[in-house]
């Protein structure tokens, strides 16, 4: 008698390492027998893989137990992520949450689903230096491209993060493993890989027959690179400490890894970079950007900024304003700084009031969205190769060229999932 299994459903917050570990776990339960479902459709047991990098991430999540609640009072509820290995029993006490699994018993999700009934809820999380050995994983089905784990945990110290708490220590794949994984996806039809990691630059740790590992990220992409069967490969975000002139030289004469860079800045201000415990200070950020324009002048670049950081004074803001403002990058990902438990930065004078750093998140959005126009217009009238999106919205499609220009046109079948030559 073949043994009926609960349909499952996953919700994913946060960062794209998380996404292509609830693409893993999905399909772990699928080849096992458990029956796929979307979100938004009655499922016996909902997942929810959480971040908790801000206070907003914790909210959501608890805004979406309860939506679950209203929908499927009698469903299981499963929480998982990095806000769950932070506050395991803050999370069990949420009304209609049946599981909470930590940062290495999300990998055994299925044996816990095989033993979950409603009225018995449990955690089962360990304290986050037992947790060893990395977990490969990269999402498939949903889109275009691959995002493929490839590090895991942090060895940093800065003083604000919670992701050493919640991710464990720095460990990696082998080059080897990424190969052979990479030729796989391959075979899936996908077009593009990004690879993706907590600290993606420090890639190489980890430990091989009891004995540590020598192997490096310029290693990784120079394997990668000679690989047929990808077109593209993006990395998701590195240190700019870690960002070395031999990978920015490599990717410049790469024709399979595209010319983006994502580059964590969090502040322009040195004072507070040192208060973040941050690993350099502004002018290697822009000797980084400066090496990378000049090899490659139609790159785009990211970079990640905090605002209202304890401390930060309006002098300090201003400088982090001008910097941005100076430097030739696409485009900001704005971060207000919001007091995670356990961290350092909460001893850290004077706090910035709540509305003096939505204004400066403000300022800095408003940046971002001129300097993402005036890079998108800088190639008005050139071609660059798009990839279409598979999927469509309003009967438009969307794609990304090489250095991450957002393009649309009218829905194309035949264009989903193609490299085409575009005029921007």
């Amino acid at each position: 008698m073949n043994e009926i299994l609960p349909s499952v459903a996953f919700h994913t917050l946060g960062c794209k390492l998380n996404f292509s570990e609830s693409s893993a776990l999905s399909r772990q339960l699928e080849t096992q027998g458990f029956p796929k479902k979307a979100f938004e459709e009655a499922a016996d047991v909902y997942v929810l893989n959480t971040c908790s990098v801000t206070e907003n991430a914790d909210k959501e999540c608890r805004m979406l137990v309860r939506r679950i609640q209203r929908r499927a009072p009698e469903a299981l509820v499963v929480v998982t992520g990095c806000y769950a290995q932070l506050k395991p029993q803050e999370i069990i006490a949420i009304p209609g949450v049946d599981l909470v699994l930590g940062a290495a018993e999300k990998f055994q999700l299925s044996a816990h689903l095989r033993t979950l009934s409603k009225g018995a809820a449990r955690v089962a999380c360990n304290e986050i230096g037992a947790v060893e050995g990395f977990h490969a994983a990269h999402s498939e089905g949903d889109r275009t491209r691959t995002f493929l784990k490839v590090q895991d945990g942090c060895d940093y110290t800065c003083s604000f993060c919670t992701i050493p708490q919640a991710r464990g220590h720095s460990r990696s794949d082998t080059v080897a493993n990424v190969v052979d994984r990479v030729q796989q996806i391959a075979e899936t039809g996908a077009k593009e890989v990004v690879l993706t990691g907590i600290n993606l630059g420090d890639f190489g740790k980890g430990t091989e027959g009891g004995k540590r590992r020598e192997e490096n990220f310029y290693e990784l992409i120079e394997q990668l690179d000679g690989l047929s069967g990808i077109e593209r490969y993006r990395i998701s975000s590195i240190e700019p400490n870690l960002l070395t002139d031999e990978i920015i030289r490599f990717v410049a004469s790469s024709k399979r890894f595209m010319p983006h860079f994502h580059i964590p800045l969090q502040s322009g201000s040195n004072a507070i970079l040192a208060s973040m415990r941050r690993r350099y200070r502004r002018e290697l950020y822009a000797e980084r950007i400066e090496t990378i324009k000049t090899l490659m002048p139609h790159a785009g670049i990211g970079a990640d900024v905090i605002v209202g950081f304890p401390s930060e004074s309006e002098v300090h803001f201003q400088e982090t304003y001008e910097f941005l403002n100076s430097l030739p990058v696409s485009y900001l990902h704005v971060f207000t700084y919001s007091e995670r438990a356990n961290t350092d930065a909460l001893a850290i004078r004077p706090v910035v009031p709540v509305p003096v750093r939505h204004d400066r998140n403000k300022a800095l959005r408003v940046l971002s969205l001129e300097k993402q126009t005036a890079f998108a217009a800088s190639f008005s009238g050139t071609e660059r190769p798009v990839l279409w999106e598979k999927s469509s919205k309003g009967g438009i499609m969307h794609g990304y060229t090489d250095n991450y220009i957002a393009a649309e046109t009218l829905y194309d079948p035949a264009k989903a999932g193609t490299i085409e030559r575009w005029r921007l």
